[in-house]
């Protein structure tokens, strides 16, 4: 090992410049940690990933995994793009960051 040691592992923390995002990361990195919720692990976790590496999300695909979950509310850290090739929309709860048209 050269002068100076090991590098610790630091740890990735979100550049964007959304102020809402940067709190949200802040509330979930608290969650994450005082919490044993595996939920706020992952969404602290995503929230951090650059925008890049959180792909979108289309309606159809949405759907198709919210099928048998009535009631219940979809989480997605990522855009929800629309799909033209769906016409009829049921109903859902969605939470995202973006959603296109």
């Amino acid at each position: 090992i050269t002068a100076g040691g090991r590098q610790k592992k630091r740890e990735r923390l979100a550049k964007t410049e959304n102020p809402y995002i940067l709190l949200l990361c802040k509330l979930y990195k608290f969650l994450a940690r005082r919490t044993d919720s595996k939920f706020n692990k992952v969404i602290y976790k995503r929230l951090n990933m650059s925008a890049k590496n959180r792909p979108p999300l289309s309606l159809s695909k949405l759907d198709k995994f919210m099928k048998s979950k009535d009631g219940k509310v979809a989480v997605v850290v990522g855009t929800v793009t629309d799909d033209k090739r769906m016409f009829d929309v049921p109903k859902l709860s969605v939470f995202a960051l973006r959603f296109t048209e």
